[in-house]
């Protein structure tokens, strides 16, 4: 008895210390039918000012969760589905959805914490309520299927990481119970080894793709509420996916370039925050993220979401990462890059550019600013310059050494 009274005290000392990450179950509810549901082990981790220093903690999601019943919604023609489930007080976590008519994904993921909590917060500097919105998560599954992913799967919103685990999620519910079908995540797909070819099955490996050549050039705006456009974008655009492919039987890679024509662009533009979303006939949604540092006027492309549809892969290819530093620029001037560059998101996907410009800020006229060229650019200007040098550098050599020759030749039919 002592023992066990012993290892209960340890198991609760070790909770309070590190945290114990519990699963819940979230509900939204229209009268008695269920438009959204969650089963999901979730932790933050919190950086936060005391009077002398900076204090990092890990707050676990608690069992005690609950669905805050006036901000959640089923949503309507004019307003998007919200979960938003309460813990603590004045703790919130918020996912927003939007759909394509194929398929739901996570739009927003809402963060709120209460500084003046001093059981999560001790010694903190500030009593304000902080709330942090990352945007376009790349959470997302085919519409009636439930959203499945194990392996944790860690985001940045803010100044603070956001870890789901054991994630079962469905939006835009038929039903009341999710569906038992399962649009996978990419990392549970990487971890599940491939079921071995029998000896009576034979299959006829497709042929390798052929290369799509560089991307056409394609121009995109957001606009504000006002019809003005906020960001500008120029860009040829090429998706490098690895998946696992059916008739192969193994990983492949694929080039696949986005066709301006067949694409629309949407988005959403804040003080600090802007966002640029392709979306390609529903097959394929590719999501920027742009972040503004107010103190030294600088902005970068913060992160990338990608969503496709591959007809030889088991389960449709998600990746993202909010945790990039890519097209850096000042604000009121645009980022330019003619040369390609590959901006690697993960292992997995990286996007290759072409003829790239963007504003994602300050626009006022419609048009780009005066651009900051990337260095790319200026070396492969550099370049001909440096020969140019050379060359006329050789000349000038060989007309000095041609003056003296000269002067010396004369030099030697001088009368005594």
């Amino acid at each position: 008895m002592k023992l066990s009274h012993a290892l209960a005290a340890l198991i609760i000392a070790w909770c309070a210390v590190l945290g114990c990450i519990q699963a819940v179950t979230l509900e939204v509810k229209q009268g008695n039918s269920t438009c959204i549901k969650a089963e999901l082990s979730a932790s933050f981790s919190i950086t936060y000012n005391t009077s002398s220093s900076t204090r990092t903690v890990q707050v676990p999601l608690p069992d005690s969760t609950t669905v805050d019943t006036g901000s959640s919604s089923c949503g309507t023609a004019d307003s998007s589905p919200w979960l938003v489930a309460v813990f603590g007080p004045g703790h919130a976590l918020g996912l927003s959805f939007s759909t394509n008519g194929s398929q739901y994904s996570v739009a927003n993921l809402t963060l709120q914490y209460n500084l003046s909590d001093a059981s999560i917060f001790p010694e903190a500097n500030s009593s304000d309520v902080v709330t942090v919105v990352s945007a376009s998560v790349g959470i997302w599954a085919t519409i009636n299927t439930t959203y499945r992913c194990v392996s944790p799967s860690t985001f940045r919103v803010g100044g603070a990481t956001v870890t789901f685990s054991n994630m079962r999620l469905e939006a835009y519910m038929p039903g009341n119970d999710l569906s038992p079908t399962e649009s996978v995540c990419m990392a549970d797909q990487a971890s599940t080894t491939a079921p071995p070819t029998t000896a009576s099955t034979t299959t006829t490996a497709a042929p390798a793709p052929t290369p799509p050549g560089t991307p056409e050039r394609g121009t995109y705006s957001v606009k504000n509420g006002n019809g003005t456009a906020c960001l500008l974008a120029q860009m040829g655009l090429q998706l490098n996916i690895s998946y696992f492919s059916v008739s192969q039987n193994k990983t492949v890679q694929e080039l696949i370039n986005l066709t301006p024509d067949l694409t629309n662009s949407s988005g959403s533009c804040e003080a600090s925050s802007a966002s640029l979303v392709l979306t390609q006939e529903r097959s394929t949604t590719l999501t920027f993220m742009f972040s503004l540092n107010s103190t030294s006027k600088k902005y970068h492309l913060s992160g990338i979401t990608v969503l496709a549809n591959l007809t030889d892969a088991t389960a449709p290819f998600t990746a993202s990462n909010t945790s990039l530093d890519y097209l850096r620029s000042t604000l009121g001037r645009s980022y330019m890059c003619n040369a390609e560059q590959t901006l690697a998101v993960v292992p997995t996907f990286s996007l290759n550019t072409f003829r790239l410009q963007v504003q994602p800020f300050a626009v006022t006229t419609n048009q780009f600013a005066t651009a900051e060229e990337c260095q790319m650019d200026q070396d492969q200007m550099l370049i001909p310059i440096i020969v140019g040098a050379a060359l006329a550098g050789l000349v000038l050599i060989v007309l000095i050494a041609y003056l003296i020759g000269r002067k010396r030749s004369h030099a030697g039919y001088q009368t005594i």
